[in-house]
C-alpha cells in the first residue's frame, strides 16, 4: 500500500537541501529552497515564494543555533503573510534545551525562553531527542497543539546489531544517557549501564564505570549528543584500561566540536556512528523517513 501523499509546501535553507529532498520525496511535500544574503553589518534577508499553501513545512536544525534562530523569525512570520495557515517545524537538533532551570542566581532559562519563542511561531513541532531533563514531555518545552518526539536510538540500536557481536554491552557516559540507553538495549536484549560522571567544566569531567563485566566483551558508548567529546573520550579510556575487546561510539546528534574526534579516537574508540539529524562524516542511519511518517500523521 502507498503512503499518502501530502498537500502543502517544504521549505529549507541550502545546507540543508539534500535531506529536505528526501523528505519531500517521501511525502509529495513541495521542495523550495529560502533564498538567504547576510549584509555586511551580519543582517539576514530571505526570500520565499510569492505565494504558500496553507500547510507549510519548515526544515531547520538548530545547531549553531543563534543566526538560525532569527532566520527562523524571519520565514515563519513571512510564511504567515503569504498564505500558511499552518506551520510545522521540523528540527531534528533542538538547541538551548538543556538550561530547565536558572542554576545561579540571575541566569536566564534558555529553554523556557526558547520554547515560547517557537510556540508563538509554529502550530506543530518534530524533532528528535530532544535534551530534556526536569520536564517530562517536549509539550511543556514548547507549548504548542504537536509536540512530536522521535527517537535515533532504535535506528542506532538496529545498525549496532549490524555491525557488532551479539554480546554486545551498551554503556552510557552519563546518568542522563540512560533513557536512549536503555531503550537501544532492550530493543535487542543487550547488558547495559550508565557511568556515574562529575564535571568540573566543559571540558574537564571525572567518570566512574558502571558495576558491569567488560574485560573481553565489545562496548558500544551511546548518548544523545557528543559536542567536544571529553566524556566520551575519558569513559573509552576507562572502558579500554578494564579490557574492552572493542570501543565503538553510537549518538543521535554528531555535535562534535573541533578537535573532538580526534580526541575520541585518540582515547581507544573505533567506530563512531550517528543519525543525520546533523550532517557529519560519521552518519550511519536517517531519521528522514520517521519524520516523513510523523508528518503524514498531523
Amino acid at each position: 500500500m502507498s503512503s499518502p501523499v501530502l498537500s502543502g509546501a517544504l521549505l529549507c535553507f541550502d545546507d540543508e537541501q539534500a535531506v529536505a529532498q528526501v523528505c519531500a520525496d517521501l511525502t509529495g511535500l513541495k521542495l523550495s529552497i529560502v533564498d538567504r544574503h547576510r549584509f555586511p553589518d551580519g543582517e539576514v534577508r530571505v526570500r520565499l515564494p510569492e505565494a504558500l499553501p496553507a500547510r507549510v513545512v519548515i526544515w531547520r536544525g538548530l545547531h549553531q543555533p543563534n543566526d538560525k534562530l532569527v532566520e527562523l523569525l524571519l520565514v515563519a512570520c513571512t510564511a504567515r503573510e503569504l498564505g500558511a495557515r499552518h506551520l510545522t517545524l521540523v528540527v531534528p537538533y533542538l538547541a538551548y534545551m538543556r538550561q530547565d532551570i536558572a542554576f545561579n542566581p540571575g541566569e536566564a532559562v534558555s529553554q523556557r525562553i526558547v520554547g515560547a519563542f517557537l510556540s508563538d511561531l509554529f502550530d506543530a513541532v518534530v524533532t528528535v531527542d530532544p535534551h530534556l531533563h526536569r520536564v517530562a514531555t517536549l509539550q511543556e518545552a514548547i507549548p504548542v497543539r504537536d509536540a512530536v518526539v522521535l527517537s535515533g536510538a532504535p535506528l542506532l540500536s538496529d545498525h549496532i546489531a549490524s555491525q557488532c557481536a551479539a554480546d554486545v554491552l551498551l554503556i552510557g557516559p552519563d546518568e542522563e544517557s540512560l533513557q536512549w540507553v536503555a531503550q537501544a538495549a532492550n530493543r535487542h536484549g543487550w547488558a547495559h549501564g550508565v557511568c556515574r560522571k562529575t564535571r568540573h567544566g566543559d571540558r574537564h569531567v571525572d567518570i566512574e564505570l558502571p558495576s558491569l563485566p567488560v574485560r573481553g566483551r565489545p562496548v558500544v558508548l551511546m548518548d544523545d549528543v557528543a559536542s567536544s567529546g571529553h566524556t566520551l573520550a575519558r569513559a573509552a579510556e576507562l572502558l579500554r584500561a578494564a579490557g574492552a575487546a572493542s570501543v565503538d561510539v553510537a549518538v543521535t546528534h554528531a555535535l562534535f566540536a573541533d578537535g573532538a574526534v580526534a580526541l575520541i579516537r585518540e582515547a581507544g574508540v573505533n567506530r563512531i556512528w550517528s543519525t543525520d539529524c546533523i550532517p557529519h562524516d560519521s552518519n550511519a542511519v536517517s531519521i528522514v523517513p520517521a519524520v516523513a511518517a510523523q508528518l503524514r500523521g498531523l
